[in-house]
């Protein structure tokens, strides 16, 4: 098993995730993170302290497309270690579905 982020997490990009990580799996594009589900152990920290409801175990139903969606991404963004300032709109787009198809970007992200 391993842990996933799905689309809630577009446009807001919150990173208290980052900062509980114990390995370091999360990646950063300009606009959401990923986790690299081979890196992940499975510890389930990070879960909780998404404010956006945007990381899930990979065990729910439906969630091949986004183990594969992380792993994709990670291997092309950079990873995070440390926890930055979310996005401007992410209290307003927190929560809005279809987030892939209207706010999603593939560019690197930021820094690093």
């Amino acid at each position: 098993m391993t842990y996933v982020v799905i689309d809630n997490c577009i446009a807001c990009k919150y990173t208290d995730c980052v900062e509980v990580c114990p390995v370091d799996c999360f990646y950063e594009g300009e606009n959401m993170l990923v986790i690299q589900p081979d890196e992940c152990i499975d510890c389930g920290v990070c879960e909780p302290e998404c404010p956006a409801d945007a990381i899930r175990p990979d065990t729910e139903p439906d969630m091949e497309k986004w183990v594969e969606f992380n792993r994709k991404y990670s291997e092309a963004w950079p990873n995070i270690v440390t926890k930055r300032d979310q996005l401007p709109d992410a209290e307003k787009l927190d929560g809005v579905p279809n987030k892939l198809e209207t706010h999603f970007s593939e560019k690197p992200g930021e820094g690093d």
